[in-house]
């Protein structure tokens, strides 16, 4: 069933919540450091297993809930205690998994502009796809909408600060990938900022 894309989002800036979004919260997060506001906007790809869309498995590795003996990828991730901020799925599902006031633990190791610990002043957003597989319009759209609201609920953010994960974690990580099309993003965005 595809889900319909609204031209706004509404971000609840007193709790960091967005209405538009299905709520599946993640106990792994915590509290942003004192004085810090998120700044960068950090763009992952994610699928599980590995090119696999759709089923539960996100959710699940998100909440600590993935079974090991579902897959054999799964075992190699289950100890792993990962979130991010939202999910946009193949079909254009928002998903948000820890507030955008805390601090989800997306990007690992990571560092931007001489700045380390990403995680502390960032929004990490995954997209449901892989490096070499082209994201789906409905994402893209998903994506802008997003992005462009949480521009305009956040001062501290800019359009001129989002990155992929490969940008924060170079040599370590590779998402989105190559298949992901920055400028089609840019100039959605574009058309709503």
């Amino acid at each position: 069933m595809a889900v319909t894309t609204r031209t706004e989002i509404d971000v609840d800036t007193a709790t960091g919540l967005l209405a538009d979004a299905r709520q599946v919260l993640s106990p792994n997060c915590d509290d942003r450091p004192n004085g810090c506001q998120p700044d960068l906007i950090i763009i992952h790809g994610i699928s599980l297993p590995p090119g696999e869309f759709g089923g539960p498995y996100i959710d699940q590795f998100f909440t600590n809930c993935l079974a090991q003996d579902e897959h054999e990828y799964f075992s190699e991730i289950v100890g792993l205690r990962v979130s991010a901020h939202l999910v946009i799925r193949r079909d254009g599902e928002l998903v948000q998994y820890v507030s955008v006031h805390r601090r989800a633990w997306h990007a690992g190791e990571s560092c931007f502009e001489r700045r380390h610990a990403c995680n502390d002043y960032s929004v990490g957003i995954e997209l449901e796809g892989v490096d070499d597989e082209h994201y789906e319009d409905t994402q893209y759209s998903k994506l802008a909408a997003l992005v462009a609201a949480l521009l305009k609920a956040y001062p501290s953010l800019s359009s001129q600060r989002i990155v992929g994960h490969s940008d924060v974690s170079s040599g370590r990580k590779t998402d989105p990938g190559p298949a992901f099309d920055w400028e089609h993003f840019g100039r959605l965005l574009h058309q709503r900022t």
